[in-house]
C-alpha cells in the first residue's frame, strides 16, 4: 500500500464530463493519469488505427489476457512516480480496477460522473475525437461495450456521483465541492 499519494478516480460514459472534473483537479495542483491513454499505446503498438471499434476491441482483448484490472495494473507505477501527493485517474471502468487501486492507495475515492446519452451524444459529436463515434449505432456500440466490462457497476459504487446536465461553469462548482469533500476526508 502506497499511503503518500491521495487518489481519486473518475468513472463515467463517453461524454458525460470526465474531463471536466480531471480539468478542475488540475487546477487544484492534482497530477492526472489517464487509463484510456494504456489502451490507446497498446492500440498503437499493435499497429492499428484509433478507430471505436479498433481501440474497443484492444480494451476488451487486454482484460480478457491480463485480467480484467489490467489497465489499472499498467497505471499504478504511473500514479506512483506523478508530482505531489494527489492524482486523479480518468477512466475506470470496473469494479475490479476500482479495487486493484484500493489495494495499492489506502486514500482512493471514486466519483462518477452521470449525463444522459442524448446529451453525451451531443458532447461526443462535436468533439471529434479519432475514437469518437460519428454516428448513434456506433455510439450505442460503445456504450455497449463499456457496459460489458462493468462501468455501469463502478459508477453504481461511486462515493460521489456529480450529475453533468448543467452549466459549465455550475458544473464545475460542483466538481470543486466533490474534491473538498474528498480532501477533508483525507485529513481525518
Amino acid at each position: 500500500m502506497t499511503p503518500n499519494k491521495q487518489v481519486v478516480a473518475v468513472a463515467g460514459m463517453a461524454g458525460s464530463g470526465k474531463s471536466l472534473v480531471v480539468n478542475v483537479a488540475e487546477q487544484k495542483g492534482y497530477s492526472k493519469v489517464v487509463m484510456g491513454d494504456e489502451v490507446r499505446e497498446e492500440t498503437r503498438s499493435r499497429n492499428l488505427q484509433p478507430t471505436p471499434e479498433n481501440l474497443g476491441k484492444t480494451m476488451l482483448d487486454m482484460r480478457r489476457t491480463g485480467g480484467e484490472a489490467v489497465i489499472a495494473k499498467r497505471c499504478i507505477p504511473k500514479i506512483e512516480k506523478a508530482n505531489g501527493p494527489n492524482v486523479i485517474v480518468d477512466g475506470i471502468r470496473s469494479l475490479s480496477e476500482v479495487e486493484e487501486f484500493r489495494t495499492y492507495f489506502r486514500n482512493f475515492t471514486l466519483v462518477a460522473v452521470y449525463a444522459s446519452p442524448e446529451t453525451r451524444f451531443k458532447r461526443i459529436y462535436n468533439r471529434k475525437r479519432s475514437d469518437d463515434p460519428t454516428d448513434w449505432k456506433i455510439f450505442q456500440e460503445r456504450d455497449q461495450r463499456e457496459l460489458s466490462v462493468g462501468l455501469g457497476n463502478a459508477i453504481a459504487m461511486a462515493e460521489h456521483m456529480l450529475v453533468n446536465e448543467e452549466t459549465l461553469e455550475i458544473t464545475k462548482n460542483r466538481a470543486r465541492e466533490i474534491l473538498r469533500k474528498v480532501e477533508e476526508k483525507w485529513k481525518k
